[in-house]
Parts: structure tokens; C-alpha cells; sequence
């Protein structure tokens, strides 16, 4: 574009463009685009980027050989370790306690203290960050937490929903486990003294999702995550469980199929230090930060894999590793915040996505899968896209119907961080929408789990977005949060029993790297390749945001 003069944030052109938004607002107003059918949705499905052509391949070493990943999955499941057995004296631990948690989000957080409940002494626990305590996707979580706790809701019907939005190949024994546990968890949270949104009448805000048939959304304006998140750390931080900071998992340990500890690494000095413990439970979040086919990406710095990695090096199975969840609704101008989540909560309360000739062109709260593909369908397919600077496209998400559905006000008072965001760059999402495209979110699948977070490695349990097989091949919205929380507290409950019915625990040996660096040979890796990455690398590349090739 050669005029890029600025007016309030946008380019001229832009507000050109915003013209034709704001003249169909009116018409918009009543007017909300079919459901599609499973017909149309399967149509529109085929130029999601799971199935786009090309990005992925079959993984060559492992239990799941033969299985599909993303390219880069797969390379970081194909790799040799981070160290040599000689870099390091396993046989003298640094730590040794009954219970290690690998990640400090909501589900790491959440099993700490249920174990501490179920009578595991706070000095027998131990939880390692790989940064701070609190730094992961957790807290960036906005729009709410999906419970079925009204007259007119059940966890029968809050299953359906899931399973259908997940193409029914979520795990179903574990599924029913996050559903049936979905009230109890919000109870819990609401002793905790974590502040949702409420009605005059003190009864739970509860707002719609995409792809459920209730309202069973429960939020805190649009930062549900955090606040969750800071009414179970205080609950953490009161009982003084033991936790390090800055200090990564990058191998397990094992025994003869067992996990028996871990080995940490100064994030800054590199020093080694071993942790033997009875039970192991890994809550490492997904792996956003690999930019899957050069996507951006809404989470935090440290989302890298790790856990998959190490606990596959160890032999535990993973599951759906071809799947992966790109939110219909990221931000793609101002540059600054491409990839920024905006939460299905605008969606759910009236925005629209409208096109280039201002057509609301999809229903608002489809799946993500399907939201995401018609958004792309729009853009790639359809041509009806705009155009940003820096080469990107988009459409737009008409956030002011909001206000002209609800009444004046209703944008400050659910979305302030949202506004907040947006207004640093002179954009008023009260006044203009905004262009969205979609971001990548979600890890789909992960290590599988039973019911309780076991998975099938002896002493190694899974909470949260590093698991697989609740979600299946999609997630619905507002079911993170949950998952995090309910086998979070699921796990620390299960170790917590395990550790007063078994002597648990094992010797320190590293013999399962033997096994696997013998696969990676015979398969031919180049011994270059080195996991878990820990932290992504952005030094040197051609921004990301700019690189998405797969259309």
C-alpha cells in the first residue's frame, strides 16, 4: 500500500475499508449466519491446516511409530539427548521426595496442594518451573471455564458437546472423568475465592461457547485464566510446598520401565542437579512456540514439548499427535500483537466476523476447527480477505455489535484487558473492529493418560495441556481451564494414594536413553538434532508472523 498514513491506529485505507462495516452493522444487527451442517463442515474442514497438503510425516523411532506429526513434532521426537550419561552423577541425588511436579501452571499448581491434602507432607513435594512459578499459558487463558452445573445442564450433555466437538475420538473414560468432575472443580474455585462474574442475584454469568448447546461458560471478565490462577497459588504459596524456579527438566530417570526422578539444568549456569522421587507428574503445557507450519502463536515463551519429549524418550505413549488447534480469532494487525489471542467470550456476547464486502459469512460459534477453516476459506480461497502492511491477511471481528446487542458499556465492562491491549496502539475496539486471523493455540493431543492422569509408564502421571486423549482431534472452548484443573487435582490425589499403598521410588539409571540412541542410530537421525529445545530461537529468522506458507 503507498499510503500508510495513521488515523487512531489503523492506515487510511483501512478505515476506507471500516466504512463498509460500519453501513451493514445495522442489517447485522438481527442477523446471525445457519449452523452448518456436518456436510459443510466436513467441506470446509478440508483447508483447515491439519489437512493441508505436506507439514507432516511419519515419526521413525518410538511407541508411536507409524503415527503422523507436524514436522516439527516429530523432529524434536526424533532427537538425542541434551546430555551423555557421563555429563552428570546420577547416583547422588540433590533432592529426594515422594512427589515431583514438572511445571507450575494451573494443573502442576492444582496437584501440589490436592497431595498435600491427601496427606503428603509439603516437604515430601516438590514442583520445578522451567521459569518462574506462574509463567505459562494458564494465565493468558481469557474467555472461561466450561461447568455443567445449571438446572438445565448436565455432564451427560457437557459430554456430548465435547465429544462431538473433538470428531468422537476423545478418550471417553477420560472425558466423562473432566465432565462429571466439572462442578466440583468451580465449587472448589469459588471457596478459593476466585471472583467470576456474577448476576444481580449472586448466580453465576454463564455465557455460550462454540460448538455447546448450553451456556455453561464461567469467566472473570476476560482474564479467567489468571484469575484462577492467583487464588490457587495463594492456596500453593500458603501451604509452602517446595518449588524451583529457572531450572528445566531435560531427562527423566528410570528403572526398568519405572520413572524413578529427573534430571534439572541451571537455565543460566547449565549445573545439573537430580531429583529422585516415588512418583513423577508431568504438567508442561502444550507446544505453541514451535510455530507449527509457521504459524504465530498464543502462548507463552517456554511452550516448547518438553514433557512429550522426555516422557516418550522414557517409552510413554503418546496420542493424536496430527492434530493441532489454531484459534479462530488471533490478532493480525497491529503487528506488534499478531498471534494475540482474542477470546471466543467477543463471539459468544455478539461480535461477528465479517468479510472485506462486510458479509457475516459464518456462524460466530462453530467449533474452532470448523470457525478457523471458514476464516481461512475467506481469506485464501474466497479472496475476501484484507490486506494488512506487513503482507498479511485477515478478516474482521465486528466487536461493536457488541455494545449495539448488549447496551453502551457492555465492551469496557467484560473485555478491559482487551480494550486495554488494543488501546495501546489508538485502536478503540468499542468503536472499530478489529482484523482477525487464526492462531495457532492448542496442542490437541499428548502423552496418553487414564482417568486419573496415570500413563502407561509406572510412577509418571500427566495433568493439563501436555496430555492426550480428552480433548480428541479438537477442543472445545473452555474446556483448558477445566482439564487443567480437574486432573491436576486428580493426579495429586492419585499419587498421593499410590505413595501410601507402594514403597514407590527405584534406582537412578539412564538405561532407556541407551535404548533410544540405539533407535535414533539405526534410524539415521543426525546426531545434531539435540531435545528438549527448552526455549525457542528467534535470533536471526525472518519474523514469524510473516512466514506462514501453507497458503
Amino acid at each position: 500500500m503507498a499510503d500508510l498514513r495513521y488515523i487512531e491506529g489503523y492506515p487510511e485505507y483501512m478505515y476506507e475499508l471500516i466504512k463498509v462495516i460500519e453501513k451493514t452493522r445495522s442489517k447485522r444487527k438481527d442477523y446471525v449466519p445457519k449452523q452448518m451442517t456436518m456436510e459443510e463442515r466436513e467441506e470446509v474442514l478440508k483447508v483447515h491446516p491439519d489437512f493441508a497438503s505436506g507439514g507432516k510425516r511419519k515419526i521413525k523411532i518410538g511407541v508411536n511409530k507409524g503415527d503422523t506429526a507436524p514436522f516439527e513434532v516429530a523432529d524434536l521426537l526424533e532427537a538425542y539427548p541434551l546430555i551423555d550419561e557421563g555429563d552428570v552423577d546420577i547416583k547422588k541425588p540433590d533432592y529426594d521426595v515422594d512427589i515431583m511436579i514438572i511445571g507450575g501452571g494451573l494443573a502442576g499448581t492444582t496437584a501440589g496442594i490436592w497431595a498435600n491434602i491427601k496427606g503428603i507432607p509439603r516437604e515430601r513435594i516438590l514442583l520445578v518451573n522451567k521459569l518462574r512459578h506462574g509463567d505459562c499459558n494458564s494465565i493468558m487463558a481469557e474467555g472461561g471455564t466450561q461447568a455443567a452445573d445449571r438446572e438445565n445442564d448436565s455432564p451427560v450433555i457437557h459430554f456430548i458437546d465435547a465429544i462431538g466437538g473433538g470428531h468422537f475420538t476423545n478418550k471417553p473414560d477420560v472425558l466423562k472423568s473432566l465432565v462429571t468432575d466439572g462442578p466440583l472443580v468451580m465449587e472448589w474455585l469459588e471457596e478459593l475465592g476466585a471472583l467470576f462474574d456474577r448476576n444481580k442475584d449472586g448466580t453465576f454469568v454463564e455465557r455460550w461457547g462454540g460448538g455447546t448447546c448450553r451456556k455453561r461458560m464461567h469467566a472473570c471478565k476476560d482474564y479467567t485464566g489468571l484469575e484462577e490462577f492467583r487464588v490457587i497459588k495463594d492456596e500453593f504459596q500458603s501451604r509452602k510446598i517446595p518449588t524451583i524456579e529457572h531450572k528445566p527438566v531435560i531427562e527423566l530417570l528410570t528403572e526398568d520401565g519405572r520413572v524413578t526422578g529427573a534430571i534439572l539444568a541451571n537455565i543460566e549456569t547449565s549445573e545439573y542437579q537430580i531429583v529422585k522421587a516415588k512418583t513423577t507428574i508431568i504438567a508442561t503445557g502444550g507446544f505453541g512456540r514451535l510455530h507449527i507450519r509457521g504459524f504465530p502463536t498464543t502462548n507463552h515463551y517456554g511452550a516448547t514439548f518438553d514433557g512429550a519429549v522426555i516422557a516418550y524418550r522414557a517409552g510413554a505413549k503418546l496420542r493424536d499427535t496430527d492434530t493441532v488447534q489454531y484459534h479462530p480469532t488471533g490478532a493480525v494487525f497491529p503487528p506488534q500483537i499478531v498471534g494475540h489471542l482474542l477470546t471466543e467470550k467477543l463471539r459468544s456476547m455478539g461480535a461477528q466476523p465479517v468479510n472485506i464486502k462486510g458479509e457475516a459469512f459464518v456462524f460466530p460459534l462453530e467449533p474452532r476447527d470448523v470457525e478457523a477453516s471458514a476464516i481461512i476459506r475467506e481469506c485464501y480461497v474466497k479472496n475476501n480477505g484484507i490486506s494488512t502492511p506487513a503482507g498479511l491477511k485477515g478478516v474482521w471481528l465486528d466487536i461493536p455489535l457488541i455494545d449495539v446487542k448488549n447496551g453502551k458499556g457492555t465492551i469496557d465492562n467484560a473485555f478491559p484487558g482487551m480494550k486495554r491491549m488494543f488501546g495501546r496502539f489508538d485502536i478503540d475496539i468499542a468503536k472499530n473492529p478489529v482484523l482477525i486471523f487464526p492462531t495457532l493455540h492448542y496442542q490437541n493431543g499428548g502423552i496418553e493418560t487414564d482417568p486419573w492422569g496415570k500413563t502407561t509408564l509406572e510412577g509418571l502421571w500427566v495433568a493439563g495441556e501436555a496430555s492426550g486423549g480428552v480433548h480428541g482431534k479438537n477442543r472445545l472452548m473452555g474446556n483448558s481451564t477445566l482439564d487443567c484443573i480437574v486432573f491436576g487435582r486428580k493426579a495429586g490425589i492419585s499419587t498421593a494414594e499410590y505413595i501410601k499403598s507402594s514403597k514407590g521410588g527405584g534406582k537412578l539409571t539412564l538405561k532407556h536413553l541407551e535404548r533410544y540412541i540405539k533407535s535414533l542410530k539405526e534410524a539415521e537421525i543426525p546426531p545434531e538434532r539435540k531435545t528438549p529445545i527448552l526455549l525457542p530461537d528467534y535470533r536471526g529468522k525472518k519474523a514469524l508472523a510473516r512466514s506462514i506458507k501453507i497458503f
